[in-house]
């Protein structure tokens, strides 16, 4: 669902003050996303087996900062085990759309994401087994093959793969572009992933499994994207970010960065 432009929620506002003669809401209180306009979401029992994540992974915080509003086209980009996926399903409403991307070479590494998309979209599936409005996309890494243009690309905790060595050194740089091209006019990208020490580089991603904030601004900005909103939501200054993020001390503990990217209108 296409967010109201500045200047779409100045006509209204003017409108409501004219007829009612009393103060119209501000800017920030039309747009204003709060965890708890998620709570059907969060509850969804498709999604029972995440709720032991839901403390760190703070879900209705994300949709929230996501700005998921019912009706939304919205794709997850590299979906992992899908907790995201589940959670989108519902936030979206039965007339919006999750895209579920599951990259190829994902899959190649571990065999389990296969089997993994395939039970999150069955459980939002019709009693014949058709995807409802969550539907699964296999593909390579830059090129997952959205079938239309969407509201909103949320990614967790993949952003640093697109500059694994293993990858063709172009990968970062395709993938982005698509991801641009992916969107409607004014739709957002949303980053979460492990930071990595400041001057760290694309070494980081390699090493240690985390993604260098100034390199992925550089090639975030370069394709276009313009940086609407950056988040501590899952700020945690203890972590002096040279671990790797799968080391037992720091495991789940990570300073993660949280940014939503606009492509301008």
């Amino acid at each position: 669902m296409k967010r109201l432009t500045i200047a779409a929620l100045a006509a209204t506002a003017t409108l409501l003050t004219a007829c009612s003669g009393e103060p119209a809401a501000t800017q920030e209180e039309a747009q204003e996303y709060t965890a708890r306009q998620y709570m059907q979401a969060i509850n969804d029992i498709a999604r029972s087996d995440d709720v032991e994540n839901d403390e760190a992974r703070k879900p209705g915080e994300l949709l929230a900062f996501a700005q998921i509003d019912r009706g939304d086209v919205v794709g997850d980009y590299v979906m992992g085990g899908g907790y995201v996926t589940r959670l989108l399903a519902t936030a979206v409403g039965a007339d919006g759309k999750v895209y579920a991307f599951q990259p190829t070479e994902f899959i190649a590494f571990n065999a389990d994401y296969g089997p993994q998309q395939d039970d999150t979209v069955r459980r939002y599936s019709d009693n014949d087994g058709n995807p409802v409005h969550v539907f699964p996309l296999r593909a390579p890494l830059a090129e997952p093959g959205w079938p239309e243009q969407l509201d909103t690309i949320i990614t967790v905790m993949n952003f640093h793969d697109l500059y694994l060595e293993n990858f063709p050194e172009d990968t970062a740089t395709t993938a982005i572009a698509g991801l641009y091209d992916a969107l409607k006019p004014g739709g957002s990208l949303v980053v979460i992933d492990h930071l990595a020490a400041e001057g760290s580089g694309i070494e980081a991603a390699n090493t240690l499994h985390r993604l260098d904030a100034q390199v992925a601004r550089d090639a975030l900005e370069a394709a276009g994207f313009v940086l609407e909103e950056e988040s501590d939501l899952y700020a945690n200054p203890d972590d002096p970010r040279t671990a790797n993020v799968f080391d037992d001390g720091i495991r789940g503990q990570t300073d993660q960065v949280a940014w939503r990217w606009r492509k301008p209108e």
